[in-house]
């Protein structure tokens, strides 16, 4: 048997009257970078996966999310604290990402956005050259730039 708490209804009204989050609510991510690639996870219960829009324009990648709830002409609420919401969040992804190849999956009510890291930002090795097989660089004072001179 429920019992009545007129507090708890209280606090609920002065809660929804006093909320000032009227826009896109915040969705709660992580963001971690594995080998070659970020990988940004956030939540979004309740979303129907085709209310999910992910937008990248140049290097700001913005996601949007839409919670619709459900309810019928004969229905008469016992209580209801779920609430329609939209959802938004935006990242500067930065130089060195390759924009062209990220990916999203949505699942168990988590997005999940895979970023790579481009091709020309991954760390890469230098190769060395010793002895007499390596090009000298003299500097002139009239050019603007070093010459590679072979010997």
């Amino acid at each position: 048997m429920a019992t009545y708490d007129p507090f708890r209804d209280l606090d609920r009204l002065a809660s929804s009257l006093f909320d000032t989050r009227r826009g896109p609510r915040r969705m709660p991510m992580d963001l971690y970078r594995d080998g070659d690639h970020y990988v940004l996870s956030a939540d979004l219960p309740g979303i129907d996966p085709g209310s999910v829009d992910i937008d990248v324009d140049g290097q700001l990648l913005t996601i949007r999310a839409e919670r619709t709830l459900h309810s019928g002409d004969d229905v008469k609420w016992i209580t209801r604290e779920r609430e329609a919401a939209s959802f938004l969040r935006q990242l500067n992804l930065g130089q060195g990402i390759d924009t062209e190849s990220i990916a999203a999956n949505y699942s168990n009510g988590v997005l999940t956005v895979t970023i790579p890291v481009s091709e020309k930002a991954r760390p890469r090795k230098v190769q060395v050259v010793a002895g007499n097989d390596a090009p000298t660089i003299r500097a002139h004072e009239s050019s603007d730039a070093p010459q590679v001179v072979e010997q």
